[in-house]
This record gives structure tokens, C-alpha cells and sequence, in this order.
């Protein structure tokens, strides 16, 4: 992962046009990494009874949403096409973000306080321990090109989705801290407390996305100067 984000062009020579491209290759190679993350994660997650898990893997599908309209408002500008509309669709992106988001919490709230009321104990998963170690790692990685990135382009909308994956790399940290905790030492409830604590991410990204909406901002759900 490293290798491939190093070449990835930070101080481009031709101007605005290099960084836009390498903003497009930023954004493909993240989008590609959240198909991946959901596919395992929603699976595992299912498959191992885990509301932490699946949490992670639902999150992942909503940043798709951001991380789409993101590419595709550096696509029309690296094709010399206008703004105008692609600042209309990232603040519909926003609301669809914002609005998944609060609706993801409310699934961890009911579902985490269903499993600790009824003592589910969930499988253990490797598969999950691998997607969560990997995003941990990964997730900063991605974070560091999207701000240099954004730095040359002037972009809150790129600077935003950094602060996404920088809260991915938190979200995994806490997944894996409470897989680890379920199958090293077959504590049924820290799944489920675990899936709590994400509240704080998720709920911060929610209101930041609903607000960003509200304001005219598109992008990504996430703070740290996210807008259009």
C-alpha cells in the first residue's frame, strides 16, 4: 500500500492539473480499498453474529457515497467541465451521507443494546481482525496523500475526506480492540461495547455531514474543514 501511494504525484511540476490527477488516483485507490473493507467486513460480520463488524462494513458502503461524488467532482474538473452541477450533487451527497449515518446509528444503539440484553456472543473472526489491522494501517496512510493533495488544490472537499479516513483508522482501532478482546478471551460483551464506542465517530460524522448539508457544503461527512 505504501509503495503504491508513494507514487502518487504530491509537489506535481504541471500545476493544478497534476494534483487533480493525482487527486482522481487518491480517490480510486480509496474507493477500491471501501469495496473491498464492506465486502469482508459485512460478511464476516454476518456470518460471526458481530454488530461491531458489520457496523464497520456498513460504514464503509456509506464513505463509498462520499468518496464517489468526491471522484467524480475531480474527474469533470481534470476533463475541463464545469462545477457548478457537481457542487449541486456533492451537497445532495451530503444530506444521502448524513442521513445513512444517523440512520447507522440508530442501528448500533438498538442492535448493541439487543445483543447485551439477550447475551449474544458473537463468533470470532479472523477475517475481521485482518480487515481492521490492514485498515488501521492503511487509513493514515491514505490520509497523509488526500492532505498534501488537498493542500495544492486548495480543496475543503479533499482535506474533509482525509478527516474520513483518519476516523476509519480510529473506527478500526476500536473493532479490533473488541474482536481481539471476544476471541482471545470470549468476553460476549465487549463486541457490543465496542460497537457503542464507534457511536463516537459515527455520531460526530453524522452531525457534521447534516450540517455541512444544511449550510450548502457537500463532500464527506467528516469535520476538519469538509465543504465544497
Amino acid at each position: 500500500m505504501a509503495h503504491v501511494l508513494e507514487a502518487i504525484p504530491v509537489d506535481p511540476p504541471n500545476g493544478r492539473a497534476e494534483a487533480v490527477r493525482a487527486g482522481v488516483h487518491i480517490e480510486q485507490i480509496t474507493i477500491g480499498w471501501m469495496v473491498v473493507e464492506a465486502v469482508i467486513a459485512i460478511g464476516a460480520g454476518v456470518l460471526a453474529h458481530s454488530v461491531l463488524l458489520t457496523a464497520f462494513g456498513l460504514d464503509s458502503v456509506v464513505e463509498l457515497v462520499a468518496g464517489g461524488t468526491l471522484l467524480w467532482r475531480l474527474i469533470t474538473e481534470a476533463r475541463g467541465g464545469s462545477l457548478q452541477r457537481v457542487e449541486w450533487t456533492e451537497n445532495r451527497a451530503a444530506w444521502i451521507t448524513g442521513v445513512s449515518l444517523a440512520l447507522l446509528c440508530l442501528y448500533i444503539l438498538v442492535t448493541a443494546a439487543a445483543a447485551l440484553l439477550t447475551h449474544t456472543e458473537p463468533d470470532r473472526s479472523y477475517a475481521g481482525l485482518v480487515v481492521a489491522g490492514a485498515a488501521l494501517i492503511g487509513m493514515p496512510l491514505l490520509a497523509r496523500r488526500k492532505r498534501r493533495i488537498a493542500a495544492q488544490l486548495n480543496s475543503a472537499a479533499l482535506r474533509g475526506d482525509a478527516a474520513c479516513s483518519i476516523t476509519c483508522a480510529y473506527m478500526a482501532g476500536t473493532l479490533l480492540v473488541g474482536l481481539a478482546l471476544t476471541a482471545a478471551f470470549g468476553w460476549w460483551w465487549a463486541d457490543s461495547l465496542a460497537a457503542l464506542a464507534l457511536l463516537y465517530w459515527l455520531g460526530r460524522e453524522a452531525r457534521e455531514a447534516l450540517l455541512g448539508a444544511r449550510l450548502g457544503r457537500g463532500g464527506c461527512g467528516c469535520g476538519d474543514g469538509c465543504g465544497a
